[in-house]
């Protein structure tokens, strides 16, 4: 397989030489995204790095982790790689786990992988209590929002993805900055594409991260609703209608019926003083208890639906003709 490795480059001067040094021989190509930096990373490489296999790509305007990544995307499609795997030039990837990223694609056991630091307890001890805490938080969104059920640490930048599916992707639509990452997952989960997580630790050093938890935190909420919205829609009417679609549905409707109907009686019993018969209270009762039963039914059945059969091999054999 050829192999690209793309390198968002936004203020990390002091750490991304050492980064393209520690890439592996295995790699055929590897690009370096100047994505506007006020440090000239991209002139800063071209002086100091010999790899021939390096090429500086450059963003007029800075668009953030997402839009260099992007550019490296559509220029290894253009190269016709095979797999594209994405490293922080910031040191806290450690560019040796690259064969474990890319050996799960190129046996054909999944589209994308992506760094799990959850994996193992002892790689917790470092991470600062805040982003343990906030990562914890965005992956059970992003499970909501992307439905792979099996995968932790959605914002971990440490991925690697076939070529043939980055084709199908609408690479114009996707997130340019901080949710870039779940965005990545919730168009691959669209795709029905296989994602497994890689089991990794995480280097913290003495830099300072851009991302601000109070700023971000209410345009994360929206976006994964408007991600979740979209997926039930996809998967549950608009692809296809199932059981699924049937449990959801009723799983509401008993809710909200039971629901309404005890708060009108509730209601009334206040203004009239009178205590609500205990008939009265079972037909409120009885539609809720169904109707989260049906949505427990519906949550177990979107967990077990997740993508399991690769989708590159089916996409490289339309290629060829197979």
């Amino acid at each position: 397989m050829k192999i690209a490795v793309a390198i968002p480059c936004y203020k990390v001067r002091q750490q991304v030489l050492e980064v393209l040094a520690s890439i592996p021989a295995s790699v055929t190509r590897i690009y370096a995204v100047d994505d506007a930096c006020p440090e000239q990373s991209g002139a800063w490489i071209q002086q100091h790095c010999q790899d021939p296999r390096v090429r500086v790509l450059y963003n007029p305007q800075n668009q953030g982790v997402g839009g260099a990544v992007i550019t490296a995307y559509r220029q290894a499609i253009a190269d016709e790689m095979d797999v594209v795997v994405k490293i922080d030039g910031d040191g806290q990837m450690d560019p040796r786990l690259l064969p474990q990223f890319v050996r799960p694609i190129g046996e054909g056991r999944a589209d994308y992988t992506k760094g799990n630091r959850f994996f193992r307890l002892e790689s917790l001890k470092d991470m600062p209590r805040i982003r343990l805490f906030g990562n914890a938080m965005l992956s059970f969104l992003s499970k909501l929002s992307c439905g792979y059920w099996g995968v932790m640490d959605p914002t971990n930048g440490y991925t690697a993805v076939h070529v043939a599916v980055l084709r199908e992707l609408p690479l114009d639509k996707l997130e340019r900055r901080y949710f870039f990452e779940t965005d990545m997952l919730f168009r691959l989960n669209t795709l029905r594409a296989v994602v497994k997580d890689i089991p990794m630790d995480a280097l913290y050093a003495d830099e300072e991260s851009n991302l601000k938890i109070g700023t971000v935190l209410p345009e994360f909420m929206a976006k994964h609703l408007s991600r979740l919205v979209r997926r039930y829609g996809y998967n549950y009417w608009l692809r296809d209608f199932n059981v699924g679609s049937l449990y959801s549905v009723l799983g509401l409707l008993f809710l909200l019926s039971g629901g309404l109907f005890g708060l009108s009686h509730w209601i009334e019993s206040l203004g009239t003083g009178e205590p609500a018969t205990s008939g009265t209270v079972m037909l409120a009762a009885l539609p809720i208890l169904v109707g989260v039963q049906l949505l427990i039914a519906f949550l177990h059945y979107d967990i077990t639906s997740a993508p399991v059969e690769p989708l590159h091999p089916l996409l490289i054999g339309e290629v060829e003709g197979v």
